[in-house]
């Protein structure tokens, strides 16, 4: 007989059992009205992922006890329907597991304990959770039988083949993997080379949602056992689908179409910035508006997340800032019908540099007095912040933040570094992209050469390599933890590689200082990254 499978990608906020408990108990009811003979919910669904050193209270552990009790009760209601929950749980001797219960009709029918513990940027699993046991979980629906499995569980292979010898026709895949710009194809990939040739189909769901540094963005989907996708579930959005299937073979449902790189960031860009701002009570964001392309995409992606009425920006010239940087920067506010406030640094740049007169005197002008300019622009920004509770957010990209082209204190004070793990590069196609929704960004701030505008006729290209190199050289170091000869033998010049890797590696104590921002990368310089400050090794 035909089993209805619902898929459900659901937006958990780590330690909110109670919001939690009910977006469960929500695709529940759904599920049930539609028919639905199995739910499945993402990994760590209850508590939201991941709960890092909360992991390690016994008085969190407590919470998730009773909201399992809590949840198993109240899903007896929906008669015949089995629900896959994912959640922490501790064993006797205080052992912690990343799993998964089968519960149906106020019973539980069993829990499946992880295996795979990725040490990634994510949650560092093998930190937090023990390995669990090689015993499968399986379970029959209508002459159906289905495999539990967690998503690191894929690439391990012997889970899936271990649920298929119990008898498995389809596998279950509950998982809460992040975006980055190739996760989900490799998602889909790892599904068709490691359960496809087992002769199995696989239906795979994902959280949803804004996690501190990570964007998880959904795009479950369902894979038959020839391969094909029979269902994809819609990207950065909550979402919901039934897939019906009888002995491993798939129907048809809703199929999503894959987005371009740049229409997949964007989103999950914008997706963070809400979930970052209203997870955590901010009434609103606030940003410096220099009339930049930097500065024009996070406030894209803000009026995208929050709406014009949370978002207010601020323009701080100076002497050096031009007429065109003041006007662009004005007209893409008042497009978007978003507040913005004057606020010359001059007057307050004077008096700075009056006050150290006698400190400096005898010595010239050099980088202090822009950075001196900077660090007034973040003053301001974060005096605004202060008195309004609003977010401030952060203009750097990974191309400046990599090598130091940023002012500590500066334009890297704030609350959320928006756009920290996005290559200079990819600044300017997310906001062709962008304005291919809606003409919302100038088209000069597009077009003309970048600059900080610190002092006359300043240019980026003059303290950095250009932006095409930069960024291709930052990636083979960085992301693919090429050493310096390596990236030299593919072709670029030793003298701007050697200068590159000097700047990434004098400017770790700036990164180290940083706010909290999105890694979209399979490498950014967060959690994922550990580089010492001090160190004499050069390579």
């Amino acid at each position: 007989m035909p089993v209805k499978v619902a898929i459900a990608q659901i937006n958990s906020t780590v330690g909110d059992f109670d919001t939690n408990n009910q977006a469960i108990l929500d695709a529940a009811k759904k599920a049930a009205d539609m028919g639905a003979d199995i739910l499945i919910t993402p990994e760590l669904s209850l508590t939201g992922n991941s709960p890092m050193d909360l992991l390690f209270q016994d008085n969190f552990h407590e919470a998730v006890e009773n909201a399992l009790t809590h949840l198993k009760k109240s899903l007896k209601k929906y008669k015949g329907l089995h629900v896959l929950v994912g959640h922490p749980k501790q064993d006797e001797d205080g052992i912690g597991y990343n799993a998964c219960t089968v519960f149906y009709e106020g019973k539980t029918l069993g829990t499946y304990c992880k295996q795979a513990q990725p040490n990634n940027g994510v949650s560092d699993q093998t930190y937090y959770f023990a390995s669990g046991g090689m015993t499968p979980l399986v379970f029959t629906v209508k002459g159906t039988c289905f495999g539990v499995i967690m998503g690191d569980d894929i690439a391990l292979g012997s889970p899936a083949s271990a649920a298929q010898k119990e008898g498995a026709d389809v596998i279950l895949c509950v998982d809460s993997t992040p975006f980055s710009i190739d996760a989900i194809r490799h998602r889909e990939k790892n599904v068709a080379d490691t359960i496809v040739p087992l002769g199995m189909a696989t239906l795979y769901t994902n959280t949803v949602g804004g996690q501190d540094e990570f964007v998880f963005t959904g795009n479950a989907f369902a894979m038959d056992n020839q391969g094909t996708i029979r269902a994809r579930l819609k990207h950065a959005e909550e979402d919901f689908s039934i897939v019906t299937c009888d002995k491993g073979k798939l129907l048809d449902a809703r199929i999503e179409l894959p987005l371009t790189l740049e229409a997949a960031t964007y989103f999950a860009l914008v997706l963070g910035v809400k979930d970052y701002v209203r997870k955590n009570g901010f009434p609103g964001a606030v940003l410096g508006l220099s009339g930049g392309v930097d500065s024009a995409l996070v406030l894209a992606i803000a009026y995208d997340a929050l709406g014009a009425d949370k978002v207010r920006v601020v323009m701080m010239p100076s002497q050096y800032t031009s007429d065109m940087s003041n006007s662009d920067a004005q007209q893409m506010a008042q497009t978007l019908g978003i507040r913005y406030d004057i606020l010359p640094i001059t007057p307050c740049f004077d008096a700075f540099k009056q006050t150290l007169e006698g400190v400096f005197t005898g010595l010239p002008e050099d980088v202090t007095e822009e950075n001196l300019q900077a660090r007034t622009r973040g003053t301001l920004l974060m005096a605004i912040s202060n008195k309004t509770g609003y977010l401030v957010l952060t203009t750097g990209n990974k191309s400046e933040t990599a090598v130091g082209y940023c002012t500590l204190y500066g334009d890297m004070a704030g609350g959320f570094a928006v756009i920290r793990d996005i290559y200079k590069t990819l600044v300017y196609r997310l906001c062709r992209f962008r304005n291919g929704l809606s003409d919302i960004i100038p088209e000069r701030i597009l077009t003309r050469a970048p600059s900080a505008e610190l002092k006359p006729g300043q240019r980026d290209q003059d303290s950095l390599p250009p932006y095409e190199v930069l960024d291709l050289i930052i990636r083979e170091f960085v992301e693919e933890r090429m050493t310096p000869e390596a990236i030299v033998a593919k072709g670029f010049p030793a003298e701007e590689v050697d200068r590159v890797i000097t700047m990434i590696r004098r400017s770790e104590y700036k990164r180290i200082q940083a706010p909290v921002g999105m890694t979209l990368t399979s490498r950014g310089f967060g959690s994922e990254w550990h580089y010492p400050v001090t160190s004499k090794f050069r390579g």
